[in-house]
């Protein structure tokens, strides 16, 4: 096929909804002498028939024949739409809805014609119910010709009669309309975002002719055309549909879906990436984490970015792992080992003093190893909206177009270019044995520099990786679990956002709920409830400094809600400002096919009256472990305190951003109760003046809850006030210290959410109606609650048998998403998610502490 109309194939298919129409005879059916023997192609009925079973995909076939005839001779299913009389018939009732003057006209034209074909033998009339077509295939050229004549001079000249010329045709209608006007009217009733036509005939250019934008249009055969590409028959046509099948099915449905867990994460405290365990990089936004990613593969597939090495002969790898204690991944192949880490901007003394490498982040790839790799760099920066061009220059690429620029430094390495379906994308085979066994290759980003760095990659690796063993020696890790345990903090710990403070929830968005669903949210932003909640599992294994770097982040948040710190959102930006509205990225398909991909979240906007309890537990936490109070902390503990009073008694939306109409949850009327609980905590511990009113304040709170709470026809306490569902997040009822280990209420209310929520190694949020379709995996998070909750309640072997089936659920790195499907086997949502590891962190020093005493 021609590398061009390929590559237009290509791009045509990537498009949210997509319209694809065709002439009958000539393209789907070849030109035959009888017409009514005109059957399609094999090739080409399963094609449309593929196509048209596709979401987001229509099919229509657009014929100068009768609605009724094309119908029966096609035997095209139901999916494909008809039209007919060249757009005339959009349904078989349409002869009903002509008026009785257009009528009259088609009565006076049809009886005209009958007496020129009666006049010139071998002339056939096809009679439609708008319009009447004079066939001339098979008749002696002469009287064709006479009679062509005696229809032009004669009915085409009646008024409100149209006529429209063919391949051996000339048809006349009482209805003004063409191919052309049809193509419109589908495309407006489809909402399409893209028409690809496929025509032979002269009538098909009136269709052609109304092409415009990202539309495609292919003729067939020979002659003059509107039509931007061309095929030379029907069963190339047929190849062109096939391609087109098979590079929109893998754009909807992902080409091969790597299971959720198995993805490990690079960070270096600026941004973060994620790689396939085949060294593919499949996500990175830059240049903060959630700025636009300039590799979305994850939920884009290849066409949204990718950087790819893998041995040229292919094969599985042999493994994957972290170096230990970094964040550097080695993944490995017979022969070829592929080293990655995110290193920062290096410094280099030079000899007038200090000097900063111009760049920003650099995704450093270490080749090493004796046979050769092939590599592919397809950069697609702000999610394959933007098409950049990339220059060959000196020692590496250079990627052109795009806001912020960024070079590949890869020396020794000879790129090709190629056009992948209007994107440019650079590959190379790279002979390691002739490169002395290692090739280097560096994105950097923010600078087009493709100079040598001085200092050699082994010494940049190891000054990359020290300080991350550095802190990990630092922390003081259980027995429990221990080598999951590093893991899951040096996780958390690339979740912060060093320049800021803040701490994402997750390092992706869009990843599923359930594959194939819409339950698909970003989560690449900063929760006061989530970053708390995280620093807070980091200092108690031993490292505060996450912790004061996320309360002076919260302090400024505080700031600028002008002494309202009851306003305060749910999540905030990288950079603690509120986020713009939630988006859509039509043109991404979703991993594995699950749509939409959503950029931004509403919950921003939501009440959660939660998020001031783990604040002020982290607050209470950092000053056990400092021994003091610094007064940006008790600044910011003061107005959670306030944020309380002013809202406690108020209904909100939930720790899980439902989208429902606020109700008054447990979990967090039991929040408020906490961050006063914590505050009191504080004054006590840390020299603090006395707060009658917070004492009063606390009791209040906690009365309401433990009253309005319990439902007693459950014998537990629910989601919220009078409701008898059941929610995970209840457990914190003892969790918080509201209710101690052995209160029956307590034990009444772990037993309830075990029963109904519960699933082997899993434990569900709810099974209430939350207002969206589809279903969820079990959160890590929940199942962290309940191990909890068992040890609360003196079931530790419930606890540790739980605990060992939640490790058991890891990806091959030691890395969770936010779910798993027990069914299913496999991971869920966005990854990593802070939630789960910071779960599995706090089960096993509970365990740890256990095994202790």
């Amino acid at each position: 096929m021609d590398p061009e109309l390929r590559s237009a194939i290509g791009r045509i298919a990537r498009v949210p909804q997509l319209l694809i129409a065709c002439d009958y005879d000539g393209t789907l059916a070849p030109i035959v002498e009888d017409p009514s023997t005109a059957v399609p192609l094999p090739e080409s009925v399963a094609a449309v028939r593929a196509l048209a079973a596709l979401p987001q995909t229509t099919v229509a076939v657009v014929s100068g024949r009768a609605l009724r005839d094309l119908a029966a001779l096609s035997r095209l299913p139901s999916e494909v739409h008809l039209v007919g009389s060249h757009g005339s018939e959009f349904d078989i009732g349409f002869v009903e809805r002509l008026s009785p003057e257009l009528v009259a006209v088609r009565t006076r034209v049809r009886d005209a014609l009958r007496e020129i074909a009666a006049e010139h033998p071998g002339i056939r009339l096809e009679r439609k119910p708008a319009s009447v077509a004079v066939h001339t295939r098979g008749v002696d050229p002469q009287v064709a010709a006479a009679a062509i004549e005696a229809v032009r001079n004669g009915p085409a000249t009646f008024d409100g009669v149209t006529v429209t010329q063919g391949k051996e045709v000339i048809e006349l209608s009482v209805v003004a309309t063409h191919k052309g006007t049809a193509l419109d009217q589908l495309r407006t009733q489809l909402a399409s975002s893209a028409v690809l036509f496929i025509g032979d005939d002269i009538t098909d250019e009136n269709a052609f002719g109304h092409l415009h934008g990202p539309d495609l249009g292919i003729k067939i055969g020979p002659g003059d055309t509107q039509a931007g590409y061309r095929v030379a028959d029907p069963l190339e046509a047929a190849r062109a549909l096939a391609l087109l099948l098979e590079t929109r099915r893998h754009w909807l449905f992902g080409e091969r879906a790597v299971p959720i867990e198995r993805h490990s994460m690079l960070a270096n405290g600026r941004t973060v990436a994620l790689l396939t365990p085949e060294a593919k990089v499949s996500w990175l936004c830059h240049p903060k984490p959630d700025s636009a990613a300039i590799f979305a593969d994850l939920v884009g597939g290849s066409p949204a970015g990718h950087f790819s090495v893998a041995p040229e002969r292919g094969g599985i790898p042999l493994g994957q792992r972290y170096r230990s204690g970094t964040m550097t991944v080695e993944t490995r192949w017979s022969g070829l080992t592929v080293t990655d880490w995110l290193d920062k901007p290096a410094r280099e003394t030079t000899p007038d003093g200090p000097a900063i490498v111009t760049g920003d982040s650099t995704l450093v790839r270490v080749l090493t190893g004796s046979g050769k790799a092939r590599v592919e760099f397809a950069p697609r920066p702000e999610f394959g909206q933007v098409s950049v061009q990339l220059q060959p220059l000196g020692d590496g690429l250079l990627v052109l177009g795009s806001n912020e620029p960024v070079a590949l430094y890869s020396p020794g390495v000879q790129w090709e270019v190629v056009n992948d379906g209007g994107y440019e994308t650079a590959k190379a085979v790279v002979d390691l044995s002739a490169a002395g066994g290692q090739v280097v290759l560096e994105l950097r980003f923010a600078t087009h520099s493709l100079e040598h760095h001085r200092v050699p990659i082994h010494e940049r690796q190891a000054a990359a990786e020290q300080p991350w063993k550095d802190w990990v020696a630092s922390l003081k890790l259980p027995s429990t679990a221990r080598d999951l345990v590093a893991r899951s903090a040096l996780t958390l710990r690339g979740l912060c956002h060093e320049a800021t403070g803040s701490i994402l929830a997750a390092a992706t968005t869009s990843l599923p709920e359930e594959l194939g669903g819409v339950r698909n949210w970003d989560y690449r932003y900063c929760w006061l409830r989530d970053a708390a909640l995280t620093a807070r599992a980091l200092v108690d294994l031993g490292s505060v400094e996450e912790a004061e770097a996320l309360l002076r982040w919260v302090d400024g948040c505080i700031e600028r809600t002008g002494g309202h710190p009851e306003r305060l959102h749910p999540l905030y930006t990288i950079d603690g400002y509120e986020l713009g509205a939630e988006a859509v990225i039509d043109t991404l398909p979703g991993y594995a096919g699950s749509r939409p991909v959503r950029v931004g979240n509403l919950a921003n906007h939501q009440l959660q009256l939660d998020v001031f309890g783990p604040i002020a537990d982290l607050i209470a936490a950092v000053a056990d472990a400092r021994g003091s109070v610094r007064d940006d902390e008790w600044r910011v503990l003061e107005n959670m305190v306030e944020a309380v009073r002013r809202r406690w008694h108020e209904p909100d939306h939930g720790i899980w951003e439902a989208r429902l109409p606020p109700r008054h949850h447990v979990f967090s009327k039991v929040m408020c109760w906490m961050t006063v609980d914590r505050a009191l905590h504080v004054m006590r511990e840390h020299g603090g003046e006395d707060r009658p009113e917070w004492k009063d304040l606390r009791d209040r709170i906690g009365a309401n809850v433990l009253e309005h709470g319990w439902h007693a026809d459950v014998e537990a306490y629910s989601v919220a006030y009078g409701d008898e569902d059941m929610d995970a997040s209840s457990l914190w009822i003892g969790l918080s210290g509201l209710l101690p280990g052995d209160d029956p209420r307590f034990l009444s209310t772990v037993l309830r959410i075990e029963a109904d929520l519960r699933s082997g190694p899993v434990v569900y949020r709810y099974h209430w109606d939350d207002g969206l379709p589809g279903r969820e995996g079990g959160f890590h998070i929940c199942t962290a609650w309940l191990i909890e909750a068992y040890l609360r309640t003196g079931r530790r072997t419930d606890a540790e048998e739980l605990f060992a089936q939640m490790v058991l659920t890891a990806g091959p790195t030691g890395l969770l998403p936010e779910q798993y499907d027990p069914l299913a086997e496999r991971g869920l949502g966005n990854h990593p998610q802070a939630y789960s590891h910071l779960g599995l962190i706090r089960c096993a020093l509970l365990l740890d502490n256990m095994l202790k005493q």
